[in-house]
C-alpha cells in the first residue's frame, strides 16, 4: 500500500481513481465494509483504491479538550487499512485552514483534481466541509457536476440489540465497560494498544511475574481498569510477527497505593524475554477480572497464579509450567 503524505505526493499520471474517505479510526467493521467495496469496484474499473484519511483527528484541532481518546494511531491505522487491500492512503494534515474549505473546494481539489474521481464510496453518516456542511447528498451533487459516481454504502450493525451504526464510539463505549469481546465484535478483531516498552517497578518480577510495562506515548484507548487475557506482539521485521499469549493488567496497582495508570503485561510462562526499548503491540481478548485491593502479599499472588492460569485456558494454551500456589519459578 502507498502512502501520500499530502497531494503533492500523489504519483504523476496516476490514472482514475475510487475513492472513499473518513477518519477510519479503529478500522471497524462499518469502515471495512465501505473499504471491501471501494477495493472490488477498482478491481472491477481497473481503477487505484485510495482511502482519504487526515491526521491529526479533526476534534483533536476543534475541541482538544474534549477529543475522544483514538482507538488507533496513525501507524496502527495505516497498517489496518493495508489489510483491507487498499491501493492507496492519501493523509492530509488537518489544520483549520484546511477544515475552512467548502464541501466543493475539497472535492473539486483533493477528489477530482489531484485524485482523478470516477467514484466515490461512503458509508450513510459522510460529512465534509467547513463546519461538516456537506453530506452524502451533498455528495451525489458534486458527482452529477464534477462527473464522477457516488455509491452509499449501508453501514447499521444487525445484533442481539437491535440495530445500531457501526461506529468508532460503540467501540469505545465498550472498552469502557471492559467488554472487550463487544469490542471485538464492532471491529472485526480485538482492540489492540501500540507501545514501547519501558522500566516500570519491577515489582512483577520480584513476585514471580515480569511484566513489560507500556510507554504512558503508547497509542490506543485504554480498556477500563482489570486484568485481560490477550496478546503481546512482537515484529520481527516486516514480514513476521511473533504473538505471544499474556495477561495483561490495567490499574494503579491499590495493593501498593499506586497513582499512575499503568498498562502492563505478562507473557505466559517467559521469564528470558528482554523487551525493553522495543515497540510492541497488545490484544485484549477477554477481562478475567475488575481491579482489586487485595490485603497482602500472598493473597496478590495467588490471585495473580490464577489470573495466569485463566489467560491460558481462555486463550487456549497450554497452562505454563513452574506456576505454583506462592507465584512463578522459572525454569531451572
Amino acid at each position: 500500500m502507498q502512502r501520500w503524505n499530502g497531494i503533492e505526493e500523489i504519483p504523476a499520471g496516476l490514472g482514475a481513481c475510487v475513492v472513499t474517505m473518513g477518519n477510519f479510526d479503529g478500522v471497524h467493521l462499518g469502515h471495512r465494509a465501505v473499504l471491501a467495496e471501494v477495493v472490488s469496484v477498482a478491481g472491477r474499473e481497473g481503477a487505484t483504491a485510495v482511502a482519504v484519511t487526515f491526521d491529526p483527528h479533526p476534534a483533536a484541532v476543534h475541541r482538544p479538550d474534549a477529543a475522544p481518546e483514538l482507538l488507533s494511531g496513525i501507524e496502527d491505522r495505516l497498517e489496518l487499512l493495508a489489510e483491507t487491500g487498499i491501493d492507496a492512503v492519501l493523509v492530509i494534515s488537518y489544520t483549520e485552514e484546511f477544515a475552512r474549505q467548502s464541501p466543493d473546494e475539497f472535492v473539486r481539489r483533493y477528489f477530482v483534481d489531484a485524485l482523478h474521481v470516477c467514484r466515490v464510496v461512503v458509508g450513510e453518516d459522510i460529512r465534509f466541509g467547513w463546519g461538516n456542511a456537506g453530506d452524502r447528498t451533498t455528495m451525489r451533487e458534486l458527482g452529477e457536476r464534477f462527473g464522477f459516481a457516488v455509491e452509499i454504502v449501508h453501514d447499521v450493525a444487525e445484533h442481539d440489540d437491535g440495530a445500531r451504526r457501526w461506529s468508532s464510539t460503540w467501540v469505545r463505549e465498550l472498552l469502557a465497560d471492559g467488554d472487550a469481546e463487544g469490542a471485538t465484535g464492532v471491529l472485526g478483531r480485538p482492540h489492540r494498544m501500540r507501545g514501547v516498552v519501558v522500566h516500570g517497578e519491577a515489582r512483577g518480577r520480584r513476585l514471580g511475574f515480569p511484566t513489560a510495562n507500556l510507554d504512558h506515548a503508547s497509542t490506543g484507548t485504554i480498556p477500563a481498569d482489570g486484568v485481560y487475557a490477550g496478546w503481546l506482539i512482537r515484529r520481527h521485521g516486516t514480514d513476521r510477527a511473533e504473538r505471544l499469549p499474556a495477561a495483561i493488567s490495567i490499574g494503579t496497582n491499590p495493593t501498593f497505593d499506586g497513582i499512575v495508570r499503568q498498562v502492563e503485561a505478562h507473557v505466559l510462562g517467559r521469564w528470558d524475554l528482554e523487551l525493553y526499548g522495543e515497540e510492541v503491540l497488545v490484544e485484549f481478548v477477554h477481562r478475567l477480572r475488575p481491579t482489586v485491593r487485595y490485603e497482602g502479599i500472598d493473597a496478590l499472588v495467588g490471585q495473580m497464579r490464577q489470573d495466569v492460569l485463566d489467560a491460558a485456558d481462555v486463550l487456549g494454551v497450554p497452562r505454563p509450567e513452574h506456576v505454583t500456589a506462592t507465584g512463578a519459578q522459572a525454569p531451572g
